[in-house]
């Protein structure tokens, strides 16, 4: 989703601007933009296409900026992709300009009311129409912090926004509501940012500001006020992510590298959360919560993307082996349900960013009907992590491609934890708990084995990089592998491709089979075998190519399939963070292949914190 970054500080804003747009870059963006003030004066330089475009744009400019200016990625809502309507926007005088994230709900009848007060718009967009309001407001001569307070009381909508005005140009004022927001207190300076990853470089000690909270910085400090104007104490907070681990190294991407990540996303994910000897989960952000999860009649799983099919997995886990009954739902469709919470149930969200707008949404309509809230969430600081009542942190450092790969890896590792965590504390014996935690452990190990086979999913991509449609299989615990596979290369390899539940295959899908439509059918030897066997012979009856990905040593496999790809055996309900492994390899060698932008795919944004 589009970026934001501001600076005010000792160094030149043109410089600073730009690595963090730059750094933003993963978020996915159609145009950027960047307003700076100096004595010489103002500059607000746009473009659409890349950072890099903008940069070149500005090469005569790069020591431009008394220290403090902002700057903008877009991800178009309103609006076309052009200069005029990327951001930052500015006001008719031109002394206010500002960059926005979210959406401005009554922005047609706010514009209507300026537009009758004689102000003259620029661009199509919602943000525009903040600009306007501000300087109306401002008529009045009151400080900038002041004319954003009222200004945002008479908006309807979310945002994250950042304000300057070359009036008072010491001073920058952020405002966030459902859209996230945080600022680094550096040496002397400070950086706006809609996450961390540009404020990395200066600090690790930042300020994460709530909804309906605004900031007003100057060179001598901060101050955090409510749109109610009541005054925030709040002390900064430790970055827990560094530089290092948002660079690709060398990796030609970063998607590429948080595939060769996934071992160490589950190793970090369950690091000191296992008690082997008693076959139970130690997760220490639930302690203060147990008495209520031992009484759990129910859990409402919330999640939207990659995450939400890491929820279904944990559904079946949690289903089978702790006995908690679950309902999984999107966070897009529940924020609009009524769904019936009783008492005793819990509501679950899951959500690598922390920042995901339907399932927050869905996390308040929990709260507002008081019932325990939960959160598995990487980002820490992030609205989910301070929202619910208590939850589990991945730990897996920042995702900077936009496909969700390590992250949702550590979520069905996290979900494992969770299935002991309750499972244990109900009828689960000692030799089962001890048995699926022995073997979780293994993973990465396992996870480490599929990744020495690189070069065999890139000899598969290569062979199928061709076809544009492709089926996906898969039964009980790798049916969202299915539907995880067909995202990812849908996603980044712009495939046309159906992830379903082979038993489903018969029910319509197979219609579409012929030679052109191959299938990747998910086959490990578990309960499920024999069934999907018979459907992968069904699919050659038709004419139709297969990729199986099966156990080591099932030799059988290979006399009905066309290719192969063995992962190694371990518990079925364990196996999808084997299974997903190749796939998630197979889509980045697919979109490789097929000249695509790996980690900016077309019309993706990495968080959607917008509805």
């Amino acid at each position: 989703m589009c970026g934001i970054v501001g600076y005010l500080g000792k160094n030149k804003a043109v410089p600073v601007l730009l690595a963090g747009l730059h750094a933003l870059e993963y978020r996915g963006y159609d145009s950027a933009g960047i307003a700076v003030f100096d004595k010489e004066g103002v500059i607000c330089q746009k473009a659409v296409g890349t950072v890099a475009a903008l940069e070149e744009k500005l090469a005569n400019h790069r020591d431009f900026g008394d220290g403090i200016g902002i700057g903008h990625t877009r991800w178009s809502t309103h609006g076309a992709v052009t200069e005029t309507n990327a951001h930052p926007h500015t006001d008719c005088s031109q002394n206010i300009y500002l960059v926005h994230n979210g959406i401005i709900e009554n922005y047609k009848e706010l514009r209507e009311k300026l537009n009758g007060d004689n102000h003259q718009f620029k661009s199509e967009t919602d943000t525009e129409v903040i600009a306007h309001l501000i300087e109306e407001i401002k008529k009045e001569d009151l400080p900038l912090e002041e004319a954003v307070r009222q200004a945002l009381g008479r908006v309807q909508g979310t945002y994250g926004l950042v304000v300057i005005d070359k009036r008072e140009p010491e001073k920058i004022v952020a405002a966030r509501n459902f859209s996230p927001l945080i600022f680094g207190l550096g040496q002397d300076e400070f950086i706006i940012a809609s996450d961390a990853t540009p404020i990395m470089k200066f600090t690790n000690k930042v300020i994460y500001l709530n909804d309906g909270e605004i900031a007003t910085i100057t060179p001598t400090g901060y101050r955090i006020q409510t749109i109610e104007k009541e005054v925030v104490r709040r002390d900064p907070e430790k970055l827990d992510w560094d530089l290092e681990s948002a660079e690709k190294g060398d990796f030609a991407h970063f998607m590429l590298k948080e595939i060769n990540e996934e071992p160490e996303a589950v190793r970090n994910s369950i690091r000191g959360r296992i008690n082997l000897e008693e076959g139970k989960a130690v997760l220490g952000g639930l302690t203060e919560v147990k008495d209520e999860l031992r009484k759990i009649n129910r859990l409402h799983l919330c999640a939207c993307g990659s995450a939400y099919l890491a929820g279904k997995i944990g559904a079946y886990m949690l289903e089978e082996y702790a006995g908690v009954p679950v309902e999984i739902e999107f966070g897009s469709e529940m924020r609009y349900r009524k769904p019936i919470f009783e008492k005793n149930d819990v509501f679950l969200a899951i959500s690598q960013s922390g920042e995901t707008a339907d399932t927050l949404a869905s996390l308040y309509e929990a709260k507002e009907k008081e019932i325990l809230t939960l959160g598995v969430v990487n980002a820490i600081g992030s609205t989910v992590s301070r929202e619910t009542d208590a939850g589990v942190y991945q730990h897996i450092g920042p995702e900077m491609a936009v496909a969700s790969t390590k992250s949702f890896v550590s979520q069905v590792a996290i979900l494992v934890l969770l299935t002991l965590f309750l499972g244990r504390k109900k009828d689960m014996s000692l030799v089962v708990g001890q048995r699926i935690a022995t073997e979780l452990q293994r993973l990465p190990a396992l996870m480490d084995k599929i990744l020495t086979q690189e070069d065999l999913i890139k000899k598969l991509a290569d062979k199928y990089a061709g076809y544009d449609n492709l089926l996906y299989l898969g039964r009980k615990y790798n049916y969202p592998v299915a539907l995880e596979g067909a995202l990812k290369i849908k996603e980044i390899a712009y495939v046309h491709a159906e992830g379903y539940a082979s038993g489903e295959m018969k029910h319509g899908p197979i219609a579409l089979i012929d030679e052109q439509f191959p299938s990747i059918v998910i086959a490990p030897q578990d309960s499920v075998y024999e069934k999907n066997v018979s459907n992968i012979e069904e699919l050659k009856a038709r004419g139709g190519l297969v990729v199986a990905i099966a156990t080591e040593g099932d030799k059988e496999i290979g006399k009905i399939a066309d290719d192969v790809f063995y992962i190694p055996k371990t518990l079925e309900m364990l196996t999808p963070i084997l299974s997903v492994v190749p796939l998630h390899l197979f889509a980045y060698y697919v979109a490789l292949k097929r000249g695509c932008n790996v980690d900016r795919p077309r019309n993706l944004a990495k968080s959607v914190t917008v509805e």
